[in-house]
């Protein structure tokens, strides 16, 4: 039987929406035995959101909790099980299965875990080698440690949004709204790991305070640091780069269909008007070198849409990329979906999700002596009580029945 990294390792999985599930499901497609603590009395939203499988979407049937494509892609290979936090019972059990756990992790607003009884003063009682990572908008400390926020916030807030957008224009936000909030996923999954592996060589746990503002600042370090050295504001510049040209999105043949191309070297430059045919315009003097390039963008960059609009996106990569520049076509999701060289990495792998048919998880790296990923279906609610309650903590039928009964085990 296939062997995983995380193997033996079981994380008390308390996290909700994108964030925190995202981060747990990496630990459970290595190996992790990953319980998520969730409840119908706080649903996880994201078993709620856009877009479903089929049809109309009743949140009053259980079964229609299962079908959210949002929530079975960031629940991969975890176990559920149900407990109503509310009640003083829930709590009593939540330490139990903290107990014979190696890592906590919550994504609540902070002071939350705390109220409820499940601090890490308290954890780190219960189990002295406890790891609890807790991730939240802007960390715990500071004088924003209460602010709520999610990710498009935080891109705003950690100044990425003010080096996005079109050149001259306002702040803009990046693509999909909870990519920041998948980037910190992995890596706050990564933190856990660097714990783990503290712990195996010192028996010490830790606390470990994921801040999303904090995550953000750390990918714009060199806006940061000409601040710093020069008190040089950086703005948008759309897909400019401070140095090469050309450097944008170029439209091609097809219905918003574009190509992104990059000039780094004179050599470069050279290739890419032959490969045009070295049109007149190219022996300007306003092209001659990089730095004249640079300064007439504009009118370089609307030179060489024209050119570009003659063929597909594809086939500009082609060309170009025979040629030794850089240049790669803006794939659409469908584009992506159907891309060979994905499938050919076997990029895309299924997996016969109860209530859905076919998904397709991602694991974004092959390794030639090791494992290919622990891929499971993602759980349908309180799937996995009877795992957790009566194989883990021992607990008769009739003792689990009654807790249902209270609505403790809910």
């Amino acid at each position: 039987m296939q062997g995983f990294p995380l193997d033996g390792i079981r994380v008390a999985d308390f996290t909700q929406i994108v964030l925190g599930p995202h981060m747990c499901e990496w630990l459970a497609v290595m190996g992790a035995d990953v319980i998520k603590i969730e409840s119908r009395a706080r649903i996880d939203n994201v078993r709620l959101a856009n877009p479903y499988v089929s049809g109309k979407f009743d949140p009053k049937r259980v079964e229609n909790l299962n079908i959210g494509t949002g929530f079975t892609a960031l629940n991969l290979s975890k176990k559920s099980c149900t407990l109503n936090l509310k009640q003083p019972k829930a709590v009593e059990l939540a330490k139990k299965i903290i107990s014979i756990s190696d890592v906590v992790v919550d994504n609540y607003s902070p002071g939350v875990m705390d109220r409820i009884g499940l601090g890490y003063s308290v954890l780190k009682e219960i189990k002295p080698d406890i790891i609890m990572l807790s991730a939240s908008a802007a960390g715990s400390k500071g004088p924003l440690g209460d602010l709520l926020g999610f990710a498009p916030i935080m891109d705003a807030w950690g100044g990425l949004d003010s080096l996005t957008g079109y050149l001259g224009g306002s702040p803009d936000a990046i693509g999909h709204g909870a990519w920041t909030d998948l980037v910190v996923a992995q890596h706050g999954a990564f933190a856990i790991l660097v714990a783990l592996h503290h712990r195996s060589r010192t028996g010490e746990g830790q606390f470990i305070d994921l801040s999303m503002m904090d995550d953000v600042a750390c990918r714009i370090p060199e806006a940061i640091m000409d601040y710093i050295m020069n008190r040089r504001v950086r703005k948008n510049v759309g897909n400019r780069d401070d140095i090469m040209a050309p450097h944008n999105c170029y439209p091609c043949r097809g219905e918003d269909k574009w190509v992104a191309i990059a000039v780094s070297t004179q050599e470069e430059w050279l290739a890419l008007c032959q490969v045009m045919g070295n049109p007149e315009w190219c022996r300007e003097e306003r092209f001659a070198d990089e730095l004249s390039r640079w300064n007439n963008q504009d009118e370089l960059d609307r030179l060489l849409g024209e050119w570009t609009r003659n063929y597909s996106h594809y086939e500009v990569m082609e060309i170009l990329q025979r040629a030794g520049v850089a240049a790669g076509p803006s794939y659409d999701v469908d584009e992506l979906v159907r891309d060979p060289h994905l499938r050919e990495r076997d990029f895309f792998i299924e997996i016969d999700q109860p209530e859905m048919g076919k998904t397709w998880p991602i694991l974004p790296w092959k390794q030639t002596a090791t494992f290919k990923g622990n891929y499971q279906p993602s759980p349908q609610l309180g799937q996995h009580n009877d795992y957790v309650f009566g194989e883990l903590l021992s607990m008769s039928q009739d003792e689990i029945a009654r807790l249902v009964d209270e609505k403790v085990i809910y």
